[in-house]
């Protein structure tokens, strides 16, 4: 009976080692087809024009520190990507703060018409920026903020969807912990700042990823709305590599180069916080 046992046992470890070397085989295919261009980019990155011009030649070229120098210093795109960093930051701070007021005020607070104004805060989501950009650049100008870091910053501080995440995670903790809390006379401010905070770390900062590389990502809004050059974000500035040409040749060099920079910022940062990210998305456990 034994014999027949590890028989049997050898015999369905042989037909599953096709099918595990098949679904093995299929993601490191799917990794490789989605890494493409991004291996691609970073290759043409260090070519020069007649090299990237030549489709048959795929060696890496010698020309990555003048495409990579250029692209930051004679273009500016350094200026471009402080400019972005500055940007994304106090985005990600005035959004997180102010988030964490809202859901503190509908989560522990009844007032009138509470649900009512949850309801119309979830209802800005179907009114995306680029639907609200002539009354947006109205009132920017009417309040003077035009080409300013105000106005790439202001209309993206209020978030439906941070509100949301922040209001179903507070509705997560004990009810027994608010009360203690307020046996205890702690205040509103000091029951955010020494309660919920420190609760909500992994969710803060899952968040503050997904604000990080939506506002790192922006580029009609501030094409818009800024006119001085120097303001502008990255994103712009690669759209001013593209004028750069070579003997009536696109400099595709140079774009890609200042796209790997471009890029650079917010892959560190989805690297370095990517599991507060997933266990924000519930896709990891803490």
């Amino acid at each position: 009976m034994a014999v027949e046992d590890s028989s049997i046992t050898s015999e369905s470890a042989t037909v599953g080692l096709p099918d595990t070397l098949w679904v093995h085989l299929s993601l490191v295919v799917s990794i490789v087809l989605m890494g493409a261009p991004l291996l691609l980019a970073l290759l043409m990155s260090t070519q020069s024009t007649a090299q990237i011009y030549d489709v048959t030649n795929l060696a890496p070229g010698g020309h990555a520190l003048e495409n990579y120098q250029s692209a930051l210093f004679e273009y500016d795109l350094a200026r471009y990507i402080v400019n972005s960093f500055v940007m994304s930051i106090i985005v990600v701070v005035g959004k997180v703060s102010l988030s964490l007021l809202a859901a503190l005020a509908i989560v522990y607070y009844d007032f009138p018409y509470k649900d009512a104004i949850f309801a119309f805060v979830l209802l800005t989501l179907l009114l995306p920026v680029p639907v609200r950009i002539v009354p947006l650049f109205e009132l920017m100008a009417d309040l003077g903020w035009a080409n300013s870091m105000l106005a790439i910053t202001g209309p993206y501080i209020a978030s439906a969807t941070a509100v949301f995440l922040f209001r179903q995670h507070f509705l997560s903790i004990p009810s027994s912990l608010v009360e203690t809390a307020r046996l205890d006379g702690v205040g509103p401010i000091e029951f955010l700042v020494d309660v919920l905070v420190p609760m909500s770390r992994g969710m803060i900062a899952g968040v503050s990823v997904i604000t990080f590389v939506y506002a790192w990502n922006q580029y009609l809004w501030p094409l818009i709305v800024v006119s001085d050059q120097q303001k502008q974000v990255v994103q712009v500035g690669i759209s001013y590599l593209q004028s750069a040409s070579q003997a009536g040749q696109t400099q595709w060099g140079l774009i890609m180069a200042g796209s790997i920079l471009a890029l650079s910022v917010p892959l560190v940062v989805l690297v370095a916080l990517h599991r507060p990210l997933l266990e924000t998305f519930a896709l990891q456990q803490k």
